[in-house]
């Protein structure tokens, strides 16, 4: 029955491509790094998510004194990790991954609602390009700055609830001037796959600056309606991104 030795013929080899073919190599390890006016415990949420789906994830509490202490601090973080790495920054924090990435442990970036800067850029400069639809900005007298309590919720969190928007505003660490007027050194996302997630409601970080730093790196976006604080708000939809990115690491 020569149709039926060609079927299983067909089959054997099928059989054997599927064996041969190597399967995707995942990142598990995750490294978040928050931004300006906010400290680790705003990932709780992602985190929870990430752990349950089998991922190692570590949260970078980094000072917000300069660039490069908030650097150090992450690669401290990096150099923990066990094997492949996701690079995962929130607002300022996408300027520390954009620099902290370049360690080869990191295998992709994710950006969240995040500056992402070319190498000898600024924070501040970057953001002077296409100012936020808010300006609610202080700075203290030893050169720190901080967002206006009274505002924070309408600025920063508009989705959250009350209680915790008031809470964040309140418990909100404030980030050196230096630290937005440091050039970054390099630009890992010229050599890495890059993931960014575009906030269409933000009123701290304009979304047409996300959109055009995220165009120019050839990003993959990812647009939600949400606001500035969407790892919050939306951590589902954030840590699928971030699964994404890990899932595609080869």
């Amino acid at each position: 029955m020569p149709a039926l030795r060609n079927i299983m013929l067909a089959a054997a080899l099928l059989s054997s491509a599927a064996v041969s073919t190597p399967a995707l190599a995942q990142a598990k390890n995750v490294v978040l790094v928050h931004g300006a006016f906010a400290d680790g415990s705003g990932w709780r949420g992602v985190y929870d998510i990430l752990t349950r789906d089998g991922y190692k994830v570590s949260i970078v509490q980094q000072p917000l004194t300069g660039l490069d202490q908030d650097v150090a601090a992450t690669k401290r973080v990096l150099d923990q990790q066990d094997g492949d790495t996701v690079l995962v920054g929130h607002s300022y924090g996408g300027t520390v991954i954009t620099t902290a990435g370049t360690d080869p442990k990191v295998k992709a970036l994710v950006y969240v609602a995040a500056l992402q800067p070319e190498k000898g850029e600024t924070t501040a400069g970057l953001i002077g390009t296409m100012p936020s639809p808010s300006n609610d900005i202080k700075a203290t007298d030893d050169g720190f700055l901080y967002l206006d309590p009274a505002k924070f919720a309408a600025d920063f969190a508009a989705d959250l609830p009350k209680d915790i928007a008031e809470f964040m505003a309140r418990s909100q660490v404030p980030a050196a001037v230096a630290a937005f007027q440091a050039k970054v050194p390099a630009a890992a996302w010229h050599d890495k796959p890059s993931y960014g997630i575009l906030t269409t409601q933000d009123k701290a970080l304009s979304p047409d600056l996300q959109r055009f730093m995220y165009k120019r790196s050839g990003t993959e976006m990812t647009e939600i309606d949400a606001s500035h604080a969407v790892f919050i708000s939306q951590a589902q939809m954030v840590s699928e991104v971030i699964e994404k990115a890990a899932q595609a690491v080869r």
